[in-house]
């Protein structure tokens, strides 16, 4: 075999294996550094999932940003967003007379926010979750953690109160997202001037439910 065709067929095994390591290396995610960086303590909890199977786990990881990384959420117009932080003050006021209640009624809440952000919809809540976390991975736990205290009639004051300050931080992110222009003007509080809305969190320290003991 001459030299050409030895140098020929060198650079097309190079070229086959550069192929190979793009298909099966990095992907979409960027491997498991990449994802590591894109989900962090997402990673470690779908890790796990599947019984520290970081391959699995990558796996699954992987294919919600195969199928929601493109998503680009919808932003809320003023009206609608004032709507829902009016909406979500007063779920924590209701909070302290029936937290079994407010929790539902935030699961509820978010649910129907992240959909009208353009995630799935909101009876979809596998698909929501997955979506979220592949956008907001650093506070997606919050949303499962209010969903589940929802869905469960033992959960204690505490637990519940805890669930609902982890989902506020997801509610906070999706709520306070640049909204859209509305067409008209509209005056801008300080806050707001300021780069970012206040929102009338009060179930923080100081403010918990009647008899909670906490």
């Amino acid at each position: 075999m001459s030299t050409v065709w030895i140098i020929a067929l060198i650079a097309v095994v190079v070229v086959l294996l550069v192929a190979v390591f793009l298909v099966a290396g990095p992907g979409k995610g960027g491997g498991g550094r990449g994802l590591k960086r894109r989900f962090g303590p997402e990673y470690d909890r779908v890790v796990a999932h599947h019984d520290g199977d970081t391959k699995a786990a990558e796996r699954e990881l992987e294919a919600r940003v195969k199928d929601h990384g493109s998503l680009e959420p919808r932003p809320l117009t003023p009206e609608i967003r004032e709507q829902y932080v009016a909406r979500w003050a007063g779920v924590q006021e209701q909070f302290v007379d029936s937290p079994q209640r407010a929790v539902a009624e935030a699961d509820r809440l978010l649910a129907r926010l992240a959909a009208d952000r353009g995630f799935p919809a909101d009876n979809q809540y596998d698909e929501q979750v997955s979506a979220l976390s592949v956008h907001h991975a650093d506070k997606v736990q919050g949303y499962r953690r209010v969903h589940r205290a929802a869905h469960t009639e033992n959960s204690s004051t505490e637990q519940m109160r805890e669930a609902m300050l982890d989902a506020r931080e997801l509610f906070e992110t999706l709520v306070t997202a640049k909204p859209a222009d509305s067409g008209k003007h509209r005056p801008q509080h300080a806050e707001e001037r300021h780069g970012r809305a206040q929102a009338p969190w009060s179930l923080g320290k100081g403010h918990h439910p009647k008899g909670s003991g906490a």
